[in-house]
């Protein structure tokens, strides 16, 4: 990222690079994290998205409806109706219908979605723990509350404007 910053204040000096050096580190981990993190989920054919409606399911430990599990997983509507679909279609999710409006589906994980989620969680954790361990544990909780407060901040930003 320094080489990056470095050739553009050769090119503009007059611009301030610094929040670049931020957002461009934020980004880089997360792509690394992110591309080492998801390999449990392939060898399980599971891509992260689909993981993230299973976790949902898992950690909120009732049914949800599709619409709730949008909200919980930051997915769009169509995006969690393809998902659930799939995940229907192999047996990790099961869907009942509501006996007061038939449009509304509620949703759970079946045993087989539950023990893949259970099966794969340690192996997550593990490899998050081993990517964090150059820091001890009160660098990690610094850096937790850094990317807490800017995170809120963000996400206040976010509604502010409407999205």
């Amino acid at each position: 990222m320094s080489a990056v910053v470095r050739q553009w204040q050769a090119v503009r000096p007059d611009l301030d690079t610094g929040p670049m050096e931020i957002i461009g580190r934020v980004n880089r981990c997360a792509a690394l994290l992110q591309q080492a993190e998801d390999a449990p989920l392939r060898r399980v054919g599971l891509s992260r998205p689909e993981f993230d409606l299973l976790g949902a399911l898992r950690r909120k430990g009732h049914e949800l409806t599709p619409g709730e599990l949008a909200r919980e997983t930051f997915s769009s509507g169509a995006a969690v109706t393809k998902r659930l679909k799939q995940l229907t279609e192999r047996g990790l999710v099961e869907r009942r219908g509501d006996t007061r409006d038939r449009r509304v589906a509620h949703l759970r994980l079946t045993d087989a979605g539950r023990d893949l989620v259970d099966g794969v969680m340690p192996e997550q954790l593990a490899y998050e723990s081993a990517a964090l361990s150059a820091m001890d544990d009160g660098r990690q909780g610094e850096l937790a509350d850094l990317l807490g407060e800017l995170l809120s901040r963000l996400e206040g930003q976010m509604r502010s404007l409407g999205v």
